[in-house]
């Protein structure tokens, strides 16, 4: 096979300088998808099959926080501009008791029920089971890791500021 075969979304959007972040840009892609599938079956797994990839993102934020969290820390932590998505979340997450919400002043702050942090445990202990165990040469690098996870998050940073500029034209 050729060392210098590219593999990428879309070779419409891999100009010679862009050849990287297209490459980037399809692994981000069929990472997310493989993320999104393994949250549901690993919530499914703890015993609660009706949540999707933003309630359990929203569960775990609310959770490993240990406090109570108001939807705006929620977005601003999971880096979600549409509100709504995050409180559609909330809603079901509570009518499935796995939060309870409280009203101090105009501002709605969410904590994880008994049975919400069961789940989150239960989910901890799937995922330790499913996916930790399953790290071999990654895991003996952590910095490997770290460094993945930084990356990420410059990255992040740069397609916040050029959906910022493509607001604009």
């Amino acid at each position: 096979m050729d060392q210098n075969r590219k593999i990428v979304s879309s070779r419409n959007l891999a100009t010679e300088e862009g050849w990287p972040l297209s490459e980037v840009e399809f692994g981000l892609t069929i990472f997310y998808n493989a993320f999104t599938k393994w949250m549901i079956r690993c919530a499914a797994a703890a015993g609660q099959q009706d949540l999707n990839p933003i309630d359990v993102l929203v569960l775990h934020n609310i959770h490993y926080r240990d406090n109570e969290q108001r939807r705006i820390d929620i977005c601003f932590m999971l880096n979600i501009e549409d509100t709504h998505t995050v409180n559609y979340s909330l809603k079901r997450l509570a009518k499935l008791g796995l939060i309870v919400g409280s009203k101090r002043g105009k501002e709605m702050y969410y904590a994880t029920t008994p049975a919400g942090k069961e789940l989150c445990d239960e989910y901890r202990e799937i995922r330790e089971h499913c996916l930790v165990s399953g790290l071999t040469n990654i895991e003996k690098n952590s910095e490997e890791l770290s460094s993945i996870a930084a990356t990420l998050r410059s990255l992040s940073g740069l397609y916040d500021q050029a959906a910022r500029a493509a607001a604009s034209i």
